[in-house]
Protein backbone atom coordinates (compact mmCIF):
# COMPACT_ATOMS: atom_id res chain seq x y z
CA UNK A 1 0.00 0.00 0.00
CA UNK A 2 2.97 2.24 0.80
CA UNK A 3 4.41 2.30 -2.34
CA UNK A 4 1.22 2.35 -4.94
CA UNK A 5 0.29 5.17 -2.81
CA UNK A 6 4.22 6.81 -2.96
CA UNK A 7 4.04 5.81 -6.56
CA UNK A 8 0.96 7.74 -7.34
CA UNK A 9 1.88 10.48 -4.82
CA UNK A 10 5.46 10.78 -6.37
CA UNK A 11 3.45 12.00 -10.20
CA UNK A 12 1.33 14.13 -8.87
CA UNK A 13 3.52 16.69 -6.83
CA UNK A 14 6.28 16.63 -9.76
CA UNK A 15 3.14 17.87 -12.05
CA UNK A 16 2.20 20.25 -9.53
CA UNK A 17 5.82 21.40 -8.99
CA UNK A 18 6.56 21.95 -12.82
CA UNK A 19 2.99 23.84 -13.04
CA UNK A 20 3.61 25.96 -10.14
CA UNK A 21 7.21 27.39 -11.93
CA UNK A 22 5.54 27.63 -15.65
CA UNK A 23 3.57 29.74 -13.70
CA UNK A 24 0.16 27.64 -14.70
CA UNK A 25 -0.63 26.64 -11.22
CA UNK A 26 -1.11 28.72 -7.85
CA UNK A 27 1.04 28.12 -4.86
CA UNK A 28 -1.98 28.14 -3.15
CA UNK A 29 -3.11 25.09 -5.30
CA UNK A 30 0.87 23.11 -3.72
CA UNK A 31 -0.60 24.21 0.14
CA UNK A 32 -3.69 22.15 -0.99
CA UNK A 33 -2.16 19.51 -2.46
CA UNK A 34 0.12 19.31 0.41
CA UNK A 35 -2.80 18.90 2.94
CA UNK A 36 -4.68 16.46 0.94
CA UNK A 37 -2.03 14.47 1.06
CA UNK A 38 -1.71 14.18 4.42
CA UNK A 39 -5.27 13.64 5.02
CA UNK A 40 -4.58 10.32 2.09
CA UNK A 41 -1.68 9.53 4.24
CA UNK A 42 -3.53 9.21 7.71
CA UNK A 43 -5.66 6.07 5.76
CA UNK A 44 -2.78 4.28 4.50
CA UNK A 45 -2.12 1.23 6.47
CA UNK A 46 1.44 0.20 7.26
CA UNK A 47 3.50 -1.51 9.72
CA UNK A 48 6.24 1.08 11.41
CA UNK A 49 8.98 -0.73 10.90
CA UNK A 50 8.33 -1.07 6.94
CA UNK A 51 11.83 0.33 5.72
CA UNK A 52 12.03 3.34 3.79
CA UNK A 53 12.33 3.20 0.07
CA UNK A 54 14.80 5.89 -1.53
CA UNK A 55 11.33 7.27 -3.85
CA UNK A 56 10.03 7.42 -0.46
CA UNK A 57 12.59 9.51 1.33
CA UNK A 58 13.11 12.02 -1.74
CA UNK A 59 8.96 12.26 -1.94
CA UNK A 60 8.66 13.01 1.82
CA UNK A 61 11.95 15.44 1.51
CA UNK A 62 10.28 17.23 -1.62
CA UNK A 63 7.00 17.50 0.02
CA UNK A 64 8.45 18.77 3.67
CA UNK A 65 10.32 21.58 1.34
CA UNK A 66 7.38 22.65 -0.32
CA UNK A 67 5.49 23.79 2.80
CA UNK A 68 8.05 24.77 4.99
CA UNK A 69 9.82 27.56 1.89
CA UNK A 70 7.87 30.44 1.41
CA UNK A 71 5.96 30.79 -2.29
CA UNK A 72 9.18 33.51 -3.20
CA UNK A 73 11.74 31.17 -2.94
CA UNK A 74 10.39 28.57 -4.38
CA UNK A 75 10.32 30.25 -7.15
CA UNK A 76 13.78 32.54 -7.11
CA UNK A 77 16.25 30.74 -4.93
CA UNK A 78 18.76 29.48 -7.29
CA UNK A 79 20.01 26.68 -4.99
CA UNK A 80 16.83 25.71 -4.01
CA UNK A 81 15.34 25.41 -7.34
CA UNK A 82 17.85 22.84 -8.38
CA UNK A 83 17.71 20.99 -5.07
CA UNK A 84 14.04 20.65 -6.03
CA UNK A 85 14.64 19.76 -9.81
CA UNK A 86 17.01 17.30 -8.67
CA UNK A 87 14.15 15.40 -6.55
CA UNK A 88 12.12 15.41 -9.61
CA UNK A 89 14.25 14.30 -11.77
CA UNK A 90 15.48 11.23 -9.25
CA UNK A 91 10.82 10.39 -9.07
CA UNK A 92 10.55 11.09 -12.23
CA UNK A 93 13.42 8.31 -13.45
CA UNK A 94 15.43 11.18 -15.07
CA UNK A 95 18.43 10.97 -12.33
CA UNK A 96 20.16 10.07 -9.42
CA UNK A 97 19.11 10.07 -5.69
CA UNK A 98 19.72 13.16 -4.05
CA UNK A 99 22.05 12.00 -1.35
CA UNK A 100 20.64 14.56 0.73
CA UNK A 101 17.35 14.00 0.92
CA UNK A 102 16.15 12.70 4.30
CA UNK A 103 12.59 12.74 4.27
CA UNK A 104 10.51 11.03 6.66
CA UNK A 105 6.93 9.68 7.14
CA UNK A 106 4.79 12.14 8.91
Amino acid sequence: MVTSFIDTKSKQLCYYLHAFWDEKLAFREIEIFFWDTLEEWSQVEYNLTLPYTQQERVFWHLLHQLHYWPEEKLRSDTFLVEELTNCISFLEGKGICPFDCIGIRP
